[in-house]
């Protein structure tokens, strides 16, 4: 029995013993109360799902130097040119819109927008109500949430992929008042198929990219602490 004692087989004990002991500081202990790795990925898609919802179309406010001001003006002005195409009408909307709302640059709202339509055409197709009533007007969502309500109660399904916006223009830009309206025309390609309860295909084709163009008008008062805009009109363009 005491050879299996002898110093090198103690010093081998004495390190295992130190091993676990930092192990166990570093790992701590279970208590019964702890979250499944499952658990921790759910806990997480729900938290980024929750800011994704939010689409901010304008940077948050600042407080700039004179030197920052005027490099933001030329920017401003350089957007406005670039983003209206040469309409007087146009550009005369979006300037105004800055002067109510300093804060407000065209190009951050142009990929503000671009964002909230995929996310709205995406949700309308999956039936994701809350998605779509934190992104429309009310009246623009009772239309939608009607036409999902429609298809769950026939039993029909949306397969739906959106692919890009290849072309994505300002229309019209003017404050009224307060309040900044901007309308913009999307130019979209999306993969979509209709289907009815048995699964049948009835409309659309789910190996085929579709083209459909929108015309759509986003609206934020200028006054309001909330820096997002909603989607208060809808058209669909030929």
């Amino acid at each position: 029995m005491d050879e299996f004692l002898d110093i090198p087989t103690l010093i081998v004990i004495g390190l295992a013993i130190v091993v676990l002991f930092r192990l166990r500081q570093v790992l701590g202990t279970r208590t019964g109360r702890e979250r499944t790795p499952l658990e921790r990925q759910r806990e997480a898609a729900a938290a980024k799902g929750a800011e994704e919802n939010v689409v901010q179309m304008r940077p948050r406010p600042v407080n700039p130097s004179n030197e920052d001001q005027e490099r933001l003006q030329r920017r401003l002005e350089t957007e406005i040119t670039q983003l209206s195409n040469g309409d007087a009408n146009i550009a005369e909307g979006l300037k105004a819109i800055a002067e109510a709302d300093p804060s407000f640059s065209p190009k951050t709202f142009m990929e503000g927008a671009k964002a909230a339509y995929e996310m709205i055409v995406t949700a309308f197709a999956s039936g994701d109500r809350q998605t779509l009533k934190n992104l429309l007007e009310k009246d623009v969502y009772d239309g939608f949430e009607r036409v999902i309500r429609e298809r769950e109660a026939a039993g029909r399904t949306v397969d739906f992929t959106f692919v890009g916006l290849p072309k994505v223009d300002i229309s019209e830009a003017e404050l009224d008042k307060r309040n900044a309206l901007v309308t913009i025309r999307f130019h979209a390609e999306v993969v979509s198929a209709t289907r009815d309860k048995d699964g049948t295909l009835i409309e659309g084709n789910a190996d085929q990219v579709t083209n459909i163009a929108d015309e759509w008008t986003f609206a934020r008062s200028t006054k309001s602490r909330d820096p997002n805009w909603k989607l208060v009109a809808t058209s669909q363009l030929e």
